[in-house]
């Protein structure tokens, strides 16, 4: 090799040295400061996020991590622009890519976007009891697409998210405490005032009962066969059906104790000579066949 082939590949490598060495360091600053901004905003949305106990821990490294990878994005896309390529091409086929993906996913991004609403404004959370989406029962899990609860007879079920942000939702256990009604019917013939305060006392006897609002008893309607009567009061969220079924028991029992009938539903049959029951005809019927 002479000195006038060396000289020409010398010549060369300058000329592409001076012609994309500024465009690669170029690239390889936009490179780093891109990866560092995209860290730091990464960090700023965590830290103001987790700032705020109503966002969701998911929801807040789900957009951490959104904001990282879109800087990182446009970093990659402005790194090819100093190599000379074109990103407008590019971009018109990732955008293609991305509505298509999304018209094929559309029930998938459904749920996520119900779940983005469900951790944002948090109308529930791990541990209490709902009614969502047609489903009751505990609340176990909430991801971004699907919600797990545990039926009270101990059944798993995964509800989307879609599903359930699209109807209404009822949280039992949202407040520290419930009003719980007691009905009980007695019979026409019994003291309407005595069984009311049986009913009251029975009421206002267990420790349970909270006194402010304070317990009522009242007529509640006249029905075919009994005067229906109706206890309201209030107590905490987590005694609930507990205080209910021991309510509704001691009632009866309080009832029983003073000969105040609940009767059962009953019809009378007129007939020629006087009146007897449906009861009492077929008992005849009976005896005759």
């Amino acid at each position: 090799m002479d000195q006038e082939q060396i000289k020409h590949l010398w010549e060369t490598a300058l000329g592409l040295i001076t012609t994309y060495g500024i465009s690669v360091i170029g690239a390889i600053v936009i490179l780093v400061i891109g990866l560092w901004v995209a860290g730091i905003a990464s960090r700023a949305v965590t830290r103001m996020m987790g700032r705020s106990k109503k966002i969701d821990p998911t929801l807040t490294g789900f957009f951490a991590s959104l904001v990282k990878y879109a800087i990182i994005l446009f970093t990659i896309i402005a790194v090819l622009q100093k190599f000379g390529v074109q990103t407008t091409s590019l971009v018109a086929v990732v955008g293609a890519l991305g509505l298509a993906v999304g018209l094929a996913l559309q029930g998938t991004l459904a749920n996520f976007a119900a779940g983005v609403m469900l951790l944002l404004f948090r109308p529930f959370r791990v541990g209490q009891y709902v009614d969502a989406g047609g489903i009751a029962g505990t609340v176990q899990g909430i991801s971004l697409f699907s919600t797990e609860m545990d039926t009270p007879d101990n059944v798993r079920i995964i509800v989307p998210n879609g599903q359930i942000w699209g109807q209404s939702i009822r949280n039992f256990s949202h407040h520290a405490t419930r009003r719980m009604d007691v009905p009980c019917g007695i019979s026409y013939s019994d003291d309407v005032d005595k069984a009311m305060e049986i009913m009251k006392s029975t009421v206002t006897a267990d420790s349970r009962v909270l006194g402010d609002p304070a317990p009522t008893v009242f007529v509640d309607s006249l029905g075919d066969n009994s005067v229906n009567l109706s206890a309201r009061f209030w107590c905490n969220a987590s005694d609930y059906w507990q205080l209910k079924w021991d309510t509704t028991k001691a009632v009866k029992q309080a009832f029983d104790k003073a000969g105040i009938d609940i009767p059962f539903p009953q019809r009378m049959l007129h007939v020629a000579g006087g009146v007897v029951s449906v009861d009492q005809k077929q008992k005849k019927e009976t005896k005759t066949a």
